[in-house]
């Protein structure tokens, strides 16, 4: 595979990847079982896009079962952080394990697959606050102008992922994105640039129809930008090279020290670094 054109700063991060091994059982809402991927397999991506820190996310595969992924984040150690599954039966006993392990986000994938539902989104957000957590939601962004109030009422951070995923993307001017563009501009909505081939009809490698939104989002607020590898990405009939995505940014944002901001800064201060 390439090696990115992008030079990452020091402690540069991926903040949305998954690991999958068939020796944990798979959920009964599963829409899909990926090929196993190991942290060794992980590593080598690390290492060609020059990245340190990463964040592991519970994929849908395994349901509310976080243990594979707990497992991959013990073997990578202090650099990783990890986003995690919680519903109303889990204890404040197993918050404060999963905190203590390195976990600081409830993922909420309302997609096909997911194994939460919006009813529980704002007293899981209020509980796991407690434990300084964010909520990390996927969703069809056009979807937003109907979530908007909920979302305005949860108490801490809200982390948006894959640009939005608008199905189809929209233009900068529509509702549904104005809608987010005023989240972020709130100042608790953080967004993940990543995965732009989950909702993009123009494609590889310009991506061009997710690239203005993420231009615009960047734009708004290059504080709460993050980037993502989404590895190994998932349900993907195409393979898709890491250093290709990791040089979208060379598009999106301006200058290398938005980059390195987007890459190393924003979460660090996030996750916890």
């Amino acid at each position: 595979m390439n090696k990115p054109r992008l030079k990452t700063p020091p402690g540069a991060c991926d903040t949305h990847m998954h690991f999958y091994n068939a020796k944990y059982p798979e959920a009964p809402t599963s829409p899909f079982y990926p090929s196993d991927v190991s942290v060794g397999d992980y590593r080598k991506i690390q290492k060609r896009l020059g990245l340190e820190r990463v964040v592991v996310v519970q994929p849908s595969t395994y349901g509310l079962d976080n243990e594979c992924n707990l497992a991959a984040m013990a073997e990578l150690g202090a650099n990783a952080r990890g986003v995690m599954l919680a519903n109303q039966d889990t204890s404040d006993e197993e918050l404060q394990r999963l905190s203590d392990l390195g976990v600081c986000g409830i993922r909420f994938h309302m997609l096909p697959g997911g194994a939460l539902p919006w009813e529980i989104l704002e007293e899981m957000a209020a509980r796991v606050h407690n434990f300084g957590w964010h909520v990390q939601l996927q969703m069809n962004g056009h979807e937003f102008p109907d979530r908007i109030e909920m979302l305005k009422r949860l108490p801490g951070n809200l982390v948006v992922d894959h640009v939005g995923r608008f199905m189809d993307p929209v233009a900068v001017d529509h509702e549904t994105f104005k809608t987010l563009l005023g989240l972020v501009e709130d100042g608790k909505c953080w967004v993940k640039l990543s995965a732009p081939y989950e909702s993009s009809v123009d494609g590889p490698p310009k991506f061009k129809d997710v690239a203005v939104l993420a231009r615009a989002l960047v734009k708004a607020a290059p504080e709460r930008m993050l980037w993502a590898s989404n590895w190994p990405h998932p349900n993907q009939k195409v393979r898709y090279d890491e250093a290709d995505l990791l040089d979208t940014l060379l598009d999106w944002a301006d200058d290398d020290a938005t980059r390195n901001r987007i890459l190393a800064d924003n979460p660090a201060e996030l996750y916890g670094f």
